[in-house]
């Protein structure tokens, strides 16, 4: 007699960037329980369609914040009559004691370090889960349909708030450079990636460094299978910077008022850098997320080209390791 398929529930972050970093806790989770599991997980709506070639996938529910916490109680009101296997609850919201679970990991994620060991450490690994990305037929063809070839220099000039972009000259110079007759990636193809609310910054980008504006045409999965392909990724710390380390893009992250030392791109292909002030630096300083300007003035083109050197040197002596 056939044993019944075991259900997994997984509940994650809203934010894209912190989906990412948590799919390495869901394919463990996945992991721990025999055979494929049918999967149900909870996540913030614009990371919604990041999941949808999870193996098992019964359904994705979009997490829409509703005042006194009546997210929750509408998410329950979906869930109430399953019975899970193991609940995995990465918000520590509490919602799975109200739920037929046989085991539970219900932990906010919390702590010093990256985001991926602080994940890790609820699960014994504190060395750290590394993200895992499913991509599908839809997204290896759409990247395609956007771009054939690989080595190309990708762009992500955008980030959830203006505070934390890099000033958008600086990427289509530093574009400029890294391909330049007798640099780095000479004569290395641009594409400059984002959101559909990016495009116009985007194709400004890529006209001053006679590139390729993407942004808009590919969805998350079809954005993490074209990038897989790149010769390099700069880009601000946003979702995309982390779709990116987790294709397995060499990644150089750009920070101004985000902590590096927790959401650096992970992985060894993965650097961040800064300008001359720190996090703390800019958090005493009492900046906000409604700051109409960049804060990343302080860094400078050469300092970002360092770090892509750095990243292009890890890379050839991974390959002559090999």
């Amino acid at each position: 007699m056939t044993a019944p398929m075991k259900r997994l529930l997984f509940i994650t972050s809203g934010p894209i960037g912190d989906c990412v970093l948590s799919t390495g806790a869901l394919e463990l989770a996945r992991a721990r329980l025999s055979g494929d599991p049918a999967v149900t997980i909870a996540c913030g709506p614009n990371a919604a369609e990041m999941f949808r070639a999870v193996p098992g996938l019964t359904r994705v529910l979009p997490i829409q914040k509703l005042p006194l916490a009546g997210h929750w109680l509408k998410l329950w009101g979906r869930l109430g009559g399953e019975i899970f296997d193991l609940a995995v609850d990465l918000r520590g919201s509490g919602l799975t004691y109200a739920l037929a679970c046989r085991r539970r990991v219900v932990r906010r994620v919390r702590g010093e370090g990256h985001q991926c060991e602080r994940v890790g450490a609820l699960f014994g690994q504190p060395q750290g889960l590394a993200p895992r990305l499913f991509l599908d037929e839809a997204a290896h063809g759409a990247a395609h349909a956007a771009y054939t070839g690989r080595g190309f220099v990708a762009l992500g000039p955008g980030a959830k708030f203006p505070g934390k972009r890099w000033p958008a000259d600086r990427f289509s110079d530093i574009a400029r450079r890294l391909t330049a007759p007798g640099a780095a990636l000479a004569g290395a193809p641009i594409l400059v990636l984002g959101s559909a609310a990016e495009t116009a910054l985007a194709q400004r980008i890529a006209a001053a460094c006679g590139g390729q504006a993407l942004a808009g045409e590919l969805d998350l999965l079809a954005s993490a299978a074209l990038l897989a392909r790149a010769g390099v990724f700069i880009g601000n710390d946003s979702g995309l910077m982390h779709l990116a380390a987790a294709a397995g893009a060499p990644t150089l992250g750009l920070f101004g008022p985000s902590d590096e030392a927790r959401y650096a791109p992970f992985g060894a292909k993965g650097l961040a850098v800064r300008g001359s002030r720190t996090y703390a630096t800019l958090r005493q300083a009492g900046w906000s997320e409604a700051h109409p300007d960049s804060l990343l003035q302080d860094l400078t083109i050469e300092r970002a080209l360092a770090g892509v050197h750095t990243l292009l040197q890890r890379q050839i002596g991974d390959e002559r390791a090999i």
